[in-house]
């Protein structure tokens, strides 16, 4: 069965995974590493509390 929930924060993952690379390519390095932080961040919540509670 499709667990919903992580699949759409799957979808945040990548959201936030592009706009890290636009920011880095635009020179916006701050922006980038929060997204890049953030991401990471998502995903341990998503593989601790969403996949497998």
């Amino acid at each position: 069965m499709i667990n919903i929930l992580a699949t759409a924060v799957s979808g945040l993952i990548l959201l936030l995974f592009g706009i890290a690379l636009l920011a880095m390519s635009s020179g916006e390095f701050q922006v980038a590493g929060l997204c890049f932080l953030s991401a990471a961040i998502v995903i341990y919540i998503r593989e601790t509390r969403l996949v497998n509670p």
